[in-house]
C-alpha cells in the first residue's frame, strides 16, 4: 500500500470533461469526478444497471447454419466480396437489425452537481490517491485553501464528500451555493420519465428511474417481474443547509456556520423494480460518519494491496502496474455483473458503443488476464458468472442453429436474458475461436489455484460443452480431410478475428490459427480436467473423440516472409497483412503452445512471427505485448512509449491506432476510439509486467525472463500455475532470493535462476539443490526460500 501511495494521479487544472475526471469505484458503483470552473460534477454508473430492453426479431428468418452455408457456397468465388450478392446483402441487413438497436446498453445513473460562484471560488486541481481511493479536490475560496474530499465506500454503493480546511472539519467556509441532480441527458425518450424528489428539512434529494424490459418502454399487463430500476439519493449534512430550488431536481445550499461542516453522501440503490422504493421513501442508511466510513474503505484497499506488489527500477512501469490494478479493483467485483467493454463508468453516449457489451474475441477475456498472476483470482468470478449466464443460449444455439452438441459461445452477448444470438451475422458470428476462448480462463482459474471444487462445480461443465461442440464441428463432413485431400479434421468454415469476414469461395476461412491453438488448448484442458476429477471413465467416449481429432489436427498455417518462416492467421495469407487482433502470434498467447519453453525450430518461427507482425492498433496494446514477454522479446522501452501514446488524462489507456493499410485509411482519425469510453480491457497492462518478472504458464517457474539486467526489481506474492505464491528480488543482473509458498501441495518445478547450486530452506529445514531444472514435492503450506549456495 505504501508503494501504491507513490503513484497517485495529479491534475493541476480543472478537469471539466469525462476523460479528465478522477475515476472512483468499488467494483460495482463507478463514479467520475469532474471539476468545472463553476462546479463539481460527479457522474455515476453501475455494473448492474443496464437498459435491459432487447430486440430478438427475425428468428424465423435466421435459418440454420447448414442451410445458410449451402446458400453461401452458391455465391461465385470470383466475387471480391460476398456483399456483391444481393441476397447476402439483404440477409446481413436482416440478421444485424437487432444489434442495430441502441439497446441493451449500460445505463448511466445520473450526476450530482455542486455549484459555486467562481468569482469567489476557483478550482486548482485534484489528486487521486490510488492507495486508499480518496480524491482530493483543491479549491481556493475567498483566498483560502479548501479541499473537497471524496471517496466511494467499498462495502456499500455510496460516495462520500466532505469539505476540509487546515482548521479541521468544524472550520469550513461557505463554498457551494447550489446543488442539482441530473438524469442522464441521453436517457431514451421512450423510457418512463425519471421521478425526482426533494425533502429539504431532511437534507435529501433523490430521483428514481424505471428500466422496463419491454421494448416499447411501458410494462406489459400492468408490470413485468423482471423490470428493473435504480434510485440516486443525495443526503446533505447539516440538513439545514439544503433549501428548495426552482424544481425538485435542484436546491440551494447555505451551510449553517454554527455547525461548521459540509458533507454529502450519495447512495445508489438498484435492483428489480419491485425492490427499489420510490424517491420519497429514500433513507440515509450510512450510520458511520465520514471519517469512520473512510477508515473502513482504507482497510478494504489495504487488503487489496496486500495480495501482491512490485518494486521496480523503472518508475514508469511501476506506476502503470499500480494504477491499473487500482482501476481494475474499481471496475470489477465478484458480487456484481461482469463489466462490459467500458466497465462501470458511463455518461450520455459514452460507454454505449457496441452496446458496451461482451465481445468474446478477446475484449471480454483480456482484463481478467491480470487476475491470475496478480493474485486477485476472486475478481475472475465475475467473468465465470458471465459464462454461466450465457450458457443456456450458447447450448441452445449449438443445438438449434448448428445441430451439434455442446455450446457455441457467441461473438457478442449481453447481461440480459437472451433466446438467440445478438449478432448472428456470419461474417463475424462464425468466429469459431470464441467458443474455446470463452472457457479458457476457467481452466486457468483451476491451474492457478488447484481448486478442485471450482473445477468440478463451475469450470468443468462449460469446458466440456465447448469440447463437445469443437469435436462435432471439426468432424462434420465439410471439415473432414477427404474434402481437403488429407487425413486431418479442419476448422471450416471460420472467420479470422477482425480481419477478412467471410470471403467468396471461403478462400480465407479455414483453419484460422487462433481457432487451432485455442482448440488444442481446450482439448488438452478437457483431458487434464477429466484426470483431475477422476472422470476419465465417465467421459471415455468424448475423450476418445478428442484424442482422435488431436491425432489428425491441422498444422498451424505458415508463410515465407523477409524474416523467414512465420505463422499467419489463415492458410494462403500474405505475411505482410496488417492485422487488427494479433492473430499471427496467437500460438504464443493466448494459445500457450509456444514460448521460451519451445524447441529451437518452433521458437524461431514464433519469434519471426512476433517481429514480422504488423498491427493497425486498437487491439494490441496488451495482447501483442503479452506474446513478446512470453518470448522474452518485449522491448520495454518501446512498450512504455506506446502506453504513453495511448494514455488519457485520467491515467487510463485508450485504444489508439498505429498504422493505416489494414482496415483504416490515411484519413481515419487515429484517436477515434478515445471518446467511446473507459476501455476496461487495457487494465490488463500489469499482466504484461508480471510476465516479464515471472512466468509459469507451462507449469515451470521462470524468473525475470524479460527484465533488463541493469535494472533492479522485486515482487511479492505473484501467483503461479500450481497454486504457488512467489516473491523474488533481482539486482545487479542476478536473482538475489526467491520465496515460494505452496497453497495446494502441487509438484514445484523451477528453472534454476543461478548457474550453480541452490541453498534451500523448506519450513526451517536446510538442503542443497542443483541442476538446470529444480523439482520438489511438498505439502500444502510449505514455504521455500532459495538463495545461491
Amino acid at each position: 500500500m505504501e508503494r501504491a501511495a507513490a503513484h497517485g494521479i495529479r491534475y493541476d487544472r480543472p478537469a471539466a470533461t469525462f476523460f479528465e475526471g478522477a475515476l472512483l469505484g468499488n467494483g460495482k458503483l463507478g463514479a467520475v469526478v469532474t471539476t468545472r470552473p463553476d462546479a463539481i460534477v460527479i457522474h455515476f454508473g453501475h455494473n448492474n444497471v443496464w437498459d435491459i430492453r432487447i430486440a430478438e426479431n427475425n428468428k424465423e428468418k435466421i435459418g440454420t447454419f447448414e442451410s445458410l452455408f449451402a446458400r453461401l457456397k452458391e455465391i461465385p468465388s470470383h466475387y471480391s466480396s460476398l456483399s456483391e450478392d444481393p441476397w447476402y446483402r439483404e440477409y446481413v441487413e436482416m440478421a444485424s437489425a437487432n444489434y442495430a438497436r441502441p439497446y441493451p446498453r449500460p445505463m448511466p445513473c445520473g450526476s450530482l452537481l455542486l455549484g459555486f460562484d467562481r468569482r469567489r471560488v476557483e478550482v486548482l486541481g485534484h489528486t487521486l490517491r490510488i492507495h486508499d481511493g480518496m480524491c482530493e479536490i483543491d479549491l481556493l475560496a475567498d483566498g483560502r485553501q479548501v479541499q473537497l474530499l471524496t471517496f466511494v465506500e467499498q462495502d456499500k454503493d455510496a460516495l462520500r464528500l466532505a469539505l476540509r480546511t487546515d482548521g479541521g472539519p468544524e472550520d469550513v467556509p461557505i463554498v457551494f451555493n447550489r446543488v442539482k441532480l441530473i438524469a442522464d441527458p441521453e436517457t431514451p425518450q421512450e423510457l418512463p420519465a425519471p421521478s425526482p424528489f426533494m425533502d429539504a428539512p431532511r437534507g435529501l434529494m433523490a430521483f428514481r428511474q424505471r428500466l422496463p424490459a419491454a421494448v416499447g418502454g411501458e410494462p406489459k399487463d400492468g408490470g413485468q417481474a423482471n423490470d428493473r430500476a435504480f434510485r440516486l439519493t443525495a443526503t446533505f449534512e447539516p440538513a439545514a443547509g439544503l433549501h428548495a430550488g426552482a424544481s425538485s431536481w435542484e436546491g440551494l445550499l447555505n451551510p449553517v456556520r454554527a455547525e461548521g461542516r459540509f458533507e454529502v453522501r450519495v447512495a445508489l440503490d438498484e435492483g428489480l423494480d419491485a425492490d427499489v422504493p420510490e424517491p420519497e421513501a429514500a433513507q440515509q442508511d450510512g450510520d458511520a460518519d465520514f471519517a469512520s466510513a473512510f477508515a473502513q474503505a482504507t482497510d478494504s484497499w489495504s487488503r487489496f494491496w496486500s495480495r501482491s506488489g512490485v518494486a521496480l527500477g523503472d518508475a514508469f512501469l511501476e506506476r502503470i502496474w499500480y494504477r491499473n490494478l487500482y482501476f481494475f479493483n474499481c471496475a470489477v467485483s465478484p458480487d456484481a455483473i461482469c463489466p462490459g467493454l467500458f466497465a462501470n463508468w458511463s455518461y450520455g453516449k459514452i460507454g454505449s458503443e457496441w452496446h458496451g457489451d461482451y465481445h468474446m474475441n478477446y475484449n471480454t477475456q483480456q482484463p481478467f488476464w491480470l487476475a491470475f498472476s496478480s493474485n486477485h483470482v476472486d475478481k475472475h468470478l465475475a467473468y465465470v458468472d458471465m459464462v454461466e449466464r450465457i450458457g443456456p443460449v450458447s447450448r441452445k444455439w449449438a443445438r438449434e442453429y448448428y445441430g451439434l452438441r455442446g455450446a457455441y459461445y457467441p461473438h457478442s452477448a449481453y447481461p440480459v436474458e437472451m433466446t438467440m444470438m445478438p449478432y448472428p451475422v456470419p461474417h463475424w458470428g462464425w468466429e469459431i475461436c470464441e467458443t474455446p476462448w470463452t472457457v479458457q480462463s476457467l481452466w486457468w482459474h483451476y491451474l492457478y489455484t488447484m481448486d478442485l471444487d471450482f473445477l468440478a462445480g463451475r469450470a468443468f461443465g462449460p469446458i466440456r460443452d465447448a469440447a463437445l461442440f469443437m469435436v462435432d464441428y471439426m468432424k462434420r463432413p465439410d471439415a473432414r480431410g477427404e474434402t481437403w485431400g488429407d487425413d486431418r479434421y479442419h476448422v471450416y468454415p471460420t472467420v479470422a478475428p477482425e480481419l477478412y469476414e467471410l470471403t467468396p469461395g471461403f478462400r480465407l476461412n479455414r483453419d484460422c490459427i487462433v481457432d487451432l491453438t485455442l482448440t488444442k488448448f481446450l482439448f488438452h484442458a478437457f483431458r487434464q480436467a477429466c484426470a483431475a476429477l477422476g472422470r476419465t471413465e465417465a467421459e471415455a467416449e468424448l475423450l476418445a473423440e478428442v484424442e482422435e481429432v488431436l491425432a489428425h489436427f491441422p498444422d498451424y498455417p505458415t508463410a515465407r516472409s523477409a524474416r523467414g518462416t512465420v505463422y499467419v492467421s489463415v492458410p494462403g495469407e500474405d505475411p505482410e497483412v496488417v492485422y487488427n487482433v494479433p492473430n499471427g502470434v496467437a500460438t504464443v498467447f493466448p494459445g500457450e503452445d509456444h514460448g521460451l519453453h519451445s524447441p529451437p525450430d518452433d521458437y524461431a518461427i514464433a519469434a519471426n512471427s512476433y517481429l514480422n507482425h504488423r498491427n493497425e492498433g486498437g487491439n494490441d496494446l496488451v495482447f501483442y505485448a503479452m506474446a513478446g514477454a512470453r518470448l522474452g522479446m518485449l522491448d520495454l522501452e518501446r512498450f512504455k512509449r506506446q502506453i504513453d501514446y495511448c494514455m488519457l488524462p485520467n491515467g487510463t489507456c485508450t485504444d489508439k491506432l498505429l498504422e493505416a493499410g489494414g482496415r483504416y485509411s490515411d484519413t481515419t482519425p487515429f484517436d477515434y476510439m478515445g471518446q467511446m469510453g473507459i476501455w476496461f480491457e487495457n487494465f490488463a497492462l500489469p499482466a504484461v509486467i508480471n510476465e516479464c518478472l515471472l512466468q509459469s504458464y507451462n507449469g515451470v517457474l521462470r524468473l525475470f525472463p524479460n527484465w533488463p539486467k541493469h535494472l533492479p526489481a522485486s515482487f511479492a506474492t505473484l501467483r503461479a500455475v500450481g497454486g504457488f505464491l512467489v516473491s523474488a528480488s533481482f539486482e545487479k543482473g542476478c536473482v538475489q532470493w526467491v520465496e515460494i509458498v505452496s497453497e495446494a501441495g502441487a509438484p514445484l518445478r523451477m528453472h534454476n535462476p543461478w548457474t550453480g547450486d541452490v541453498a534451500v530452506k523448506r519450513n526451517g529445514t536446510e538442503e542443497t539443490a542443483s541442476g538446470a531444472l529444480l523439482e520438489w514435492h511438498a505439502t500444502a503450506g510449505t514455504l521455500f526460500r532459495l538463495t545461491p549456495a
